[in-house]
Protein backbone atom coordinates (compact mmCIF):
# COMPACT_ATOMS: atom_id res chain seq x y z
CA UNK A 1 0.00 0.00 0.00
CA UNK A 2 1.07 3.53 -1.04
CA UNK A 3 2.18 5.18 2.36
CA UNK A 4 0.95 8.57 0.81
CA UNK A 5 -2.40 7.60 0.93
CA UNK A 6 -2.72 6.99 4.46
CA UNK A 7 -4.24 9.15 7.17
CA UNK A 8 -4.87 9.98 10.42
CA UNK A 9 -7.08 11.75 12.40
CA UNK A 10 -9.50 12.08 15.77
CA UNK A 11 -12.85 11.35 14.24
CA UNK A 12 -13.42 9.31 10.82
CA UNK A 13 -17.00 9.67 9.42
CA UNK A 14 -18.17 7.23 7.76
CA UNK A 15 -21.49 8.67 5.44
CA UNK A 16 -21.91 12.03 4.57
CA UNK A 17 -25.92 12.33 4.68
CA UNK A 18 -27.56 15.08 7.16
CA UNK A 19 -26.52 12.73 10.35
CA UNK A 20 -22.89 12.15 9.13
CA UNK A 21 -22.28 15.92 7.93
CA UNK A 22 -23.68 17.38 11.01
CA UNK A 23 -21.82 14.65 13.17
CA UNK A 24 -18.61 15.91 11.45
CA UNK A 25 -19.16 19.69 11.12
CA UNK A 26 -19.91 19.42 15.51
CA UNK A 27 -16.65 17.04 15.94
CA UNK A 28 -14.62 19.73 13.98
CA UNK A 29 -16.33 23.12 15.85
CA UNK A 30 -15.43 20.74 19.29
CA UNK A 31 -11.50 21.00 18.19
CA UNK A 32 -11.79 17.32 16.51
CA UNK A 33 -9.48 16.51 13.44
CA UNK A 34 -12.05 15.62 11.16
CA UNK A 35 -12.34 13.18 8.19
CA UNK A 36 -15.86 13.04 6.18
CA UNK A 37 -16.11 10.06 3.85
CA UNK A 38 -18.71 9.88 1.31
CA UNK A 39 -19.01 8.22 -2.40
CA UNK A 40 -20.85 10.50 -3.84
CA UNK A 41 -19.14 13.90 -4.93
CA UNK A 42 -21.19 15.67 -2.83
CA UNK A 43 -23.29 15.78 0.32
CA UNK A 44 -26.74 15.41 1.80
CA UNK A 45 -27.73 11.99 1.36
CA UNK A 46 -31.16 11.20 1.37
CA UNK A 47 -31.59 14.76 1.73
CA UNK A 48 -29.44 15.30 -1.84
CA UNK A 49 -28.85 12.18 -3.59
CA UNK A 50 -32.96 10.81 -2.02
CA UNK A 51 -34.35 14.08 -2.51
CA UNK A 52 -36.44 13.88 -0.16
CA UNK A 53 -36.89 17.93 -0.31
CA UNK A 54 -38.17 18.65 3.18
CA UNK A 55 -37.51 18.71 6.73
CA UNK A 56 -40.56 17.13 8.99
CA UNK A 57 -41.54 17.69 12.12
CA UNK A 58 -39.43 20.36 14.07
CA UNK A 59 -42.23 20.35 16.48
CA UNK A 60 -45.21 18.84 18.41
CA UNK A 61 -48.44 19.12 17.90
CA UNK A 62 -49.55 22.11 20.05
CA UNK A 63 -45.96 24.09 18.34
CA UNK A 64 -43.47 23.56 21.05
CA UNK A 65 -40.18 23.29 18.93
CA UNK A 66 -38.27 20.05 19.61
CA UNK A 67 -35.45 20.07 17.00
CA UNK A 68 -32.93 23.66 17.09
CA UNK A 69 -29.20 23.55 16.90
CA UNK A 70 -26.91 22.83 13.74
CA UNK A 71 -30.22 21.61 11.79
CA UNK A 72 -31.62 25.13 12.47
CA UNK A 73 -28.54 26.70 10.69
CA UNK A 74 -28.77 24.52 8.07
CA UNK A 75 -32.40 26.10 7.32
CA UNK A 76 -31.07 29.40 8.18
CA UNK A 77 -27.92 29.30 5.80
CA UNK A 78 -30.74 27.56 2.89
CA UNK A 79 -33.05 30.75 3.45
CA UNK A 80 -30.18 33.37 2.66
CA UNK A 81 -29.77 31.09 -0.12
CA UNK A 82 -33.31 31.96 -1.31
CA UNK A 83 -33.68 28.09 -1.05
CA UNK A 84 -35.87 27.34 1.74
CA UNK A 85 -39.74 27.99 2.55
CA UNK A 86 -41.72 29.20 5.97
CA UNK A 87 -41.62 26.44 8.56
CA UNK A 88 -45.66 25.43 7.68
CA UNK A 89 -48.15 22.95 9.36
CA UNK A 90 -50.22 21.05 6.81
CA UNK A 91 -52.45 17.88 5.91
CA UNK A 92 -50.70 15.72 3.83
CA UNK A 93 -52.62 13.44 1.22
CA UNK A 94 -53.62 10.73 3.65
CA UNK A 95 -55.15 12.67 6.03
CA UNK A 96 -52.13 13.35 8.99
CA UNK A 97 -51.40 16.69 10.35
CA UNK A 98 -47.80 17.21 9.98
CA UNK A 99 -44.44 20.01 9.64
CA UNK A 100 -41.98 20.32 7.29
CA UNK A 101 -39.95 22.73 5.92
CA UNK A 102 -39.29 22.52 2.12
CA UNK A 103 -36.11 23.45 0.64
CA UNK A 104 -34.13 22.53 -2.46
CA UNK A 105 -31.97 19.58 -2.45
CA UNK A 106 -29.47 20.94 -5.16
CA UNK A 107 -28.73 23.83 -2.74
CA UNK A 108 -28.64 22.29 0.21
CA UNK A 109 -25.37 20.56 -1.50
CA UNK A 110 -23.78 24.07 -1.42
CA UNK A 111 -24.85 24.64 2.16
CA UNK A 112 -23.18 21.56 3.56
CA UNK A 113 -20.12 22.01 1.67
CA UNK A 114 -19.77 25.66 3.04
CA UNK A 115 -20.49 23.83 6.94
CA UNK A 116 -17.72 21.48 6.08
CA UNK A 117 -15.27 23.73 4.83
CA UNK A 118 -15.80 26.44 7.55
CA UNK A 119 -15.57 24.10 10.03
CA UNK A 120 -12.14 22.16 8.79
CA UNK A 121 -13.37 19.41 8.05
CA UNK A 122 -11.23 17.00 5.57
CA UNK A 123 -13.79 16.00 3.01
CA UNK A 124 -12.92 12.74 1.57
CA UNK A 125 -15.42 12.29 -1.44
CA UNK A 126 -15.92 9.66 -4.47
CA UNK A 127 -14.84 6.89 -1.61
CA UNK A 128 -16.00 3.59 -1.17
CA UNK A 129 -15.71 1.74 1.83
CA UNK A 130 -13.18 -1.32 1.19
CA UNK A 131 -12.62 -2.67 4.96
CA UNK A 132 -12.17 -2.34 8.74
CA UNK A 133 -9.16 -3.16 10.23
CA UNK A 134 -9.54 -4.19 14.33
CA UNK A 135 -7.73 -4.98 17.07
CA UNK A 136 -10.17 -6.31 19.69
CA UNK A 137 -12.98 -4.14 20.32
CA UNK A 138 -11.01 -1.41 18.74
CA UNK A 139 -11.23 -0.01 15.71
CA UNK A 140 -7.78 0.77 13.95
CA UNK A 141 -8.14 1.76 10.23
CA UNK A 142 -10.58 2.09 7.91
CA UNK A 143 -9.44 1.47 4.11
CA UNK A 144 -11.18 3.36 1.20
CA UNK A 145 -11.32 2.95 -2.61
CA UNK A 146 -10.53 6.28 -3.78
CA UNK A 147 -9.61 7.62 -7.06
CA UNK A 148 -5.83 7.72 -5.95
CA UNK A 149 -6.21 4.02 -4.60
CA UNK A 150 -6.63 2.18 -1.39
CA UNK A 151 -6.83 4.73 1.46
CA UNK A 152 -5.82 3.64 5.35
CA UNK A 153 -7.61 6.43 7.43
CA UNK A 154 -6.55 6.00 11.12
CA UNK A 155 -9.31 7.58 13.34
CA UNK A 156 -8.94 7.24 17.26
CA UNK A 157 -13.09 7.11 16.73
CA UNK A 158 -15.31 5.66 14.07
CA UNK A 159 -18.67 7.37 13.41
CA UNK A 160 -20.62 5.09 10.83
CA UNK A 161 -23.66 7.84 9.49
CA UNK A 162 -23.69 5.19 6.43
CA UNK A 163 -26.94 4.34 6.91
CA UNK A 164 -26.55 0.69 6.15
CA UNK A 165 -23.85 0.31 8.61
CA UNK A 166 -21.24 -1.09 6.60
CA UNK A 167 -18.44 0.18 8.37
CA UNK A 168 -19.51 -1.61 11.54
CA UNK A 169 -20.61 -4.52 9.82
CA UNK A 170 -16.91 -4.87 8.92
CA UNK A 171 -16.31 -4.23 12.60
CA UNK A 172 -17.78 -6.85 13.88
CA UNK A 173 -20.66 -5.27 15.21
CA UNK A 174 -24.45 -6.92 16.10
CA UNK A 175 -27.19 -6.34 14.62
CA UNK A 176 -30.80 -6.29 15.51
CA UNK A 177 -33.44 -8.92 13.39
CA UNK A 178 -36.73 -8.00 12.67
CA UNK A 179 -39.40 -9.30 15.22
CA UNK A 180 -42.21 -11.99 13.62
CA UNK A 181 -44.37 -10.49 11.15
CA UNK A 182 -42.07 -7.04 10.72
CA UNK A 183 -40.63 -6.72 7.21
CA UNK A 184 -37.69 -3.48 6.26
CA UNK A 185 -39.82 -0.33 5.20
CA UNK A 186 -39.70 0.14 1.39
CA UNK A 187 -37.95 2.62 -0.24
CA UNK A 188 -39.41 5.40 -2.42
CA UNK A 189 -37.67 6.80 -5.86
CA UNK A 190 -38.10 10.60 -6.07
CA UNK A 191 -39.15 12.51 -8.63
CA UNK A 192 -39.53 16.54 -9.46
CA UNK A 193 -42.38 16.96 -11.59
CA UNK A 194 -44.23 20.15 -13.00
CA UNK A 195 -44.64 22.96 -13.94
CA UNK A 196 -48.12 22.99 -11.53
CA UNK A 197 -50.53 25.23 -10.95
CA UNK A 198 -49.88 25.46 -6.90
CA UNK A 199 -53.27 27.40 -6.37
CA UNK A 200 -55.56 25.02 -7.71
CA UNK A 201 -53.20 21.47 -6.68
CA UNK A 202 -53.27 22.88 -3.20
CA UNK A 203 -56.83 24.06 -2.95
CA UNK A 204 -57.88 20.13 -3.72
CA UNK A 205 -60.82 19.43 -1.00
CA UNK A 206 -58.66 16.21 1.20
CA UNK A 207 -61.85 14.11 0.30
CA UNK A 208 -60.92 14.44 -3.10
CA UNK A 209 -57.30 14.19 -2.71
CA UNK A 210 -57.80 10.77 -1.11
CA UNK A 211 -59.90 9.68 -3.88
CA UNK A 212 -57.53 10.44 -6.22
CA UNK A 213 -54.78 8.96 -4.98
CA UNK A 214 -56.84 5.82 -3.92
CA UNK A 215 -57.87 5.60 -7.94
CA UNK A 216 -54.93 5.57 -8.73
CA UNK A 217 -53.45 3.05 -6.77
CA UNK A 218 -56.32 1.17 -7.92
CA UNK A 219 -55.38 1.25 -11.38
CA UNK A 220 -51.57 0.71 -11.00
CA UNK A 221 -50.58 3.49 -11.82
CA UNK A 222 -49.24 4.80 -8.55
CA UNK A 223 -47.61 2.62 -6.14
CA UNK A 224 -49.03 3.83 -2.89
CA UNK A 225 -52.61 5.68 -2.64
CA UNK A 226 -50.59 9.19 -1.76
CA UNK A 227 -49.71 12.42 -3.67
CA UNK A 228 -47.57 13.90 -1.09
CA UNK A 229 -45.18 16.35 -2.85
CA UNK A 230 -42.92 19.02 -1.63
CA UNK A 231 -42.64 22.56 -3.60
CA UNK A 232 -38.88 23.06 -5.07
CA UNK A 233 -38.66 26.51 -3.02
CA UNK A 234 -39.39 29.79 -5.50
CA UNK A 235 -40.17 27.60 -8.72
CA UNK A 236 -43.29 26.16 -10.03
CA UNK A 237 -41.83 22.45 -9.46
CA UNK A 238 -42.19 19.83 -6.47
CA UNK A 239 -41.01 16.74 -6.03
CA UNK A 240 -43.48 13.78 -5.33
CA UNK A 241 -42.87 10.85 -2.40
CA UNK A 242 -45.22 8.58 -4.02
CA UNK A 243 -43.19 5.17 -5.14
CA UNK A 244 -43.25 2.27 -2.89
CA UNK A 245 -40.28 -0.22 -3.24
CA UNK A 246 -40.01 -3.32 -1.32
CA UNK A 247 -36.45 -4.00 -0.83
CA UNK A 248 -33.40 -4.95 1.45
CA UNK A 249 -30.90 -2.62 0.25
CA UNK A 250 -27.68 -4.46 1.37
CA UNK A 251 -28.70 -6.51 -1.30
CA UNK A 252 -26.65 -5.83 -4.09
CA UNK A 253 -28.38 -7.09 -6.75
CA UNK A 254 -31.94 -6.14 -5.32
CA UNK A 255 -31.06 -2.45 -4.95
CA UNK A 256 -30.21 -2.01 -8.34
CA UNK A 257 -33.34 -3.87 -9.40
CA UNK A 258 -35.04 -1.25 -7.50
CA UNK A 259 -33.66 1.59 -8.83
CA UNK A 260 -34.83 0.34 -12.46
CA UNK A 261 -38.70 -0.02 -10.98
CA UNK A 262 -38.36 3.13 -8.88
CA UNK A 263 -37.63 4.97 -12.39
CA UNK A 264 -40.87 3.12 -13.93
CA UNK A 265 -43.07 3.66 -11.25
CA UNK A 266 -42.30 7.31 -11.15
CA UNK A 267 -42.72 7.44 -14.95
CA UNK A 268 -46.17 6.26 -14.73
CA UNK A 269 -47.31 8.40 -11.57
CA UNK A 270 -46.13 11.26 -13.50
CA UNK A 271 -48.29 10.64 -16.02
CA UNK A 272 -51.52 10.05 -13.65
CA UNK A 273 -50.33 13.78 -12.38
CA UNK A 274 -50.65 15.29 -15.80
CA UNK A 275 -54.15 13.28 -16.76
CA UNK A 276 -56.16 13.60 -13.65
CA UNK A 277 -54.64 15.79 -11.06
CA UNK A 278 -56.14 19.36 -11.23
CA UNK A 279 -53.33 22.07 -11.05
CA UNK A 280 -50.89 19.10 -12.91
CA UNK A 281 -52.14 19.16 -16.38
CA UNK A 282 -49.07 21.51 -17.79
CA UNK A 283 -46.78 19.50 -15.69
CA UNK A 284 -44.32 16.55 -17.11
CA UNK A 285 -41.52 14.47 -15.10
CA UNK A 286 -38.42 16.69 -14.90
CA UNK A 287 -36.05 14.82 -12.88
CA UNK A 288 -35.40 11.38 -10.68
CA UNK A 289 -33.67 11.66 -7.39
CA UNK A 290 -30.24 10.45 -7.79
CA UNK A 291 -31.09 7.46 -6.01
CA UNK A 292 -34.38 5.66 -3.91
CA UNK A 293 -33.99 6.99 -0.69
CA UNK A 294 -33.80 3.77 1.69
CA UNK A 295 -35.61 4.19 4.81
CA UNK A 296 -34.60 1.06 7.03
CA UNK A 297 -31.49 -1.88 6.29
CA UNK A 298 -29.29 -2.60 9.47
CA UNK A 299 -29.75 -1.04 12.82
CA UNK A 300 -26.86 -1.83 15.48
CA UNK A 301 -27.12 -3.08 18.61
CA UNK A 302 -25.85 -0.53 21.19
CA UNK A 303 -25.79 -0.11 24.49
CA UNK A 304 -29.73 1.19 24.89
CA UNK A 305 -32.43 -0.27 22.04
CA UNK A 306 -34.67 2.22 22.26
CA UNK A 307 -38.33 0.92 21.54
CA UNK A 308 -41.40 2.28 20.58
CA UNK A 309 -43.02 1.79 24.25
CA UNK A 310 -40.60 3.96 25.34
CA UNK A 311 -41.20 6.90 23.11
CA UNK A 312 -44.87 6.66 23.53
CA UNK A 313 -44.60 6.78 27.24
CA UNK A 314 -42.05 8.60 26.96
CA UNK A 315 -39.74 7.94 29.34
CA UNK A 316 -37.20 10.49 30.72
CA UNK A 317 -33.47 9.26 29.76
CA UNK A 318 -30.37 10.69 32.02
CA UNK A 319 -28.65 10.63 29.21
CA UNK A 320 -31.01 12.06 26.66
CA UNK A 321 -28.85 13.78 24.08
CA UNK A 322 -31.83 14.78 21.72
CA UNK A 323 -35.34 15.12 21.50
CA UNK A 324 -38.32 14.13 18.57
CA UNK A 325 -41.58 14.62 17.95
CA UNK A 326 -42.19 12.59 14.58
CA UNK A 327 -45.21 10.19 14.77
CA UNK A 328 -44.26 5.97 14.37
CA UNK A 329 -45.02 5.94 10.49
CA UNK A 330 -44.37 2.53 9.11
CA UNK A 331 -44.89 2.20 5.27
CA UNK A 332 -45.86 -1.22 5.18
CA UNK A 333 -43.46 -3.11 2.50
CA UNK A 334 -47.19 -4.37 0.16
CA UNK A 335 -50.58 -2.66 -0.50
CA UNK A 336 -50.94 1.32 -0.64
CA UNK A 337 -51.88 2.11 2.98
CA UNK A 338 -49.59 3.77 5.94
CA UNK A 339 -49.81 2.36 9.66
CA UNK A 340 -49.29 5.90 11.55
CA UNK A 341 -49.57 6.99 15.13
CA UNK A 342 -49.53 10.30 16.05
CA UNK A 343 -48.34 11.82 18.92
CA UNK A 344 -51.09 13.55 21.41
CA UNK A 345 -50.97 17.31 21.04
CA UNK A 346 -47.46 18.43 23.18
CA UNK A 347 -45.76 14.55 23.30
CA UNK A 348 -42.18 14.80 22.57
CA UNK A 349 -39.61 11.96 23.27
CA UNK A 350 -35.82 11.21 23.58
CA UNK A 351 -33.56 9.67 22.52
CA UNK A 352 -30.50 8.16 24.80
CA UNK A 353 -26.49 8.82 24.50
CA UNK A 354 -26.50 4.87 25.13
CA UNK A 355 -28.56 4.11 21.57
CA UNK A 356 -25.57 5.59 19.50
CA UNK A 357 -23.05 2.96 20.78
CA UNK A 358 -22.53 -0.01 19.63
CA UNK A 359 -22.13 -2.69 21.85
CA UNK A 360 -18.95 -4.93 20.55
CA UNK A 361 -16.99 -1.90 20.21
CA UNK A 362 -15.13 0.97 21.95
CA UNK A 363 -14.59 3.74 20.13
CA UNK A 364 -17.29 3.52 18.06
CA UNK A 365 -20.60 5.39 17.42
CA UNK A 366 -23.50 4.78 15.24
CA UNK A 367 -25.65 7.86 13.83
CA UNK A 368 -28.48 7.82 11.65
CA UNK A 369 -31.56 5.59 10.80
CA UNK A 370 -29.34 2.98 11.98
CA UNK A 371 -29.18 3.91 15.56
CA UNK A 372 -29.74 1.17 18.44
CA UNK A 373 -33.65 0.93 17.76
CA UNK A 374 -36.58 -1.17 17.54
CA UNK A 375 -38.21 -1.40 14.36
CA UNK A 376 -41.41 0.37 15.35
CA UNK A 377 -39.05 2.86 16.98
CA UNK A 378 -37.15 3.64 13.91
CA UNK A 379 -40.13 4.57 12.54
CA UNK A 380 -40.00 7.99 14.16
CA UNK A 381 -36.91 8.64 14.81
CA UNK A 382 -35.35 8.14 11.54
CA UNK A 383 -36.73 11.33 9.79
CA UNK A 384 -33.92 13.61 8.68
CA UNK A 385 -34.47 16.39 11.38
CA UNK A 386 -33.99 14.00 14.04
CA UNK A 387 -30.83 12.45 12.71
CA UNK A 388 -29.22 15.82 12.57
CA UNK A 389 -29.57 16.42 16.19
CA UNK A 390 -28.14 13.06 16.78
CA UNK A 391 -25.37 13.65 14.79
CA UNK A 392 -24.54 17.39 16.27
CA UNK A 393 -24.66 15.00 20.04
CA UNK A 394 -22.40 11.91 18.41
CA UNK A 395 -19.94 14.70 16.62
CA UNK A 396 -20.17 16.69 20.35
CA UNK A 397 -19.41 13.56 22.43
CA UNK A 398 -16.66 11.98 19.84
CA UNK A 399 -15.09 15.32 20.10
CA UNK A 400 -14.70 14.99 24.28
CA UNK A 401 -13.74 11.41 24.16
CA UNK A 402 -11.25 12.54 21.68
CA UNK A 403 -9.48 15.04 24.64
CA UNK A 404 -8.14 12.19 26.86
CA UNK A 405 -4.47 11.31 26.07
CA UNK A 406 -4.70 7.70 26.48
CA UNK A 407 -7.63 5.08 25.22
CA UNK A 408 -10.19 6.97 23.55
CA UNK A 409 -13.91 5.70 25.00
CA UNK A 410 -17.24 6.70 23.88
CA UNK A 411 -18.54 5.14 26.98
CA UNK A 412 -16.27 7.57 29.44
CA UNK A 413 -17.92 10.53 28.32
CA UNK A 414 -18.62 12.97 30.92
CA UNK A 415 -23.25 13.06 30.00
CA UNK A 416 -23.25 15.92 31.94
CA UNK A 417 -20.79 17.92 30.28
CA UNK A 418 -22.29 16.58 26.98
CA UNK A 419 -25.41 17.76 27.56
CA UNK A 420 -24.48 20.66 28.63
CA UNK A 421 -21.91 21.60 25.55
CA UNK A 422 -25.11 20.39 23.33
CA UNK A 423 -27.40 23.14 25.25
CA UNK A 424 -24.70 25.74 24.85
CA UNK A 425 -24.65 25.05 21.03
CA UNK A 426 -28.39 25.73 20.66
CA UNK A 427 -29.49 21.48 20.62
CA UNK A 428 -32.82 20.72 22.40
CA UNK A 429 -32.67 17.48 24.46
CA UNK A 430 -36.35 17.57 25.52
Amino acid sequence: MNSDLSRSCDVLVCGGGVAGTMAAVAAARSGARVILAERYGFLGGNATAGAVAQFNSWQTGRGRKVIAGLADEVVQRLRRLGAAADHQVFVMSTGHKMDRVEYAPEVLKLVLDDMVSEAGVEPLLHAQLLGVDCEGRQVTSVRMLTKSGVMAVKPRVLIDASGDLDALRQAGCRFLPLAQGESLQPATMMFRFGPMDFDRFDSIPQADVKALAQRGFESGALSRAALHASRNPYSDDAWFNISRLSVDATNAMALGQAEIQGRRQAWLAAAYLQAHVPGCEAGRLQAFATQVGIRETRRAEGEHILTAQELMAPVAFDDAIAAGAYPIDIHPAHGGDLIYRAMDDDHAYQIPYRSLIPTRLDNAYVVGRGISADHEALAAIRVMTISMAVGQAAGTAAAMACQSSGAVSPRSVDIRALRHSLIQDGALLA
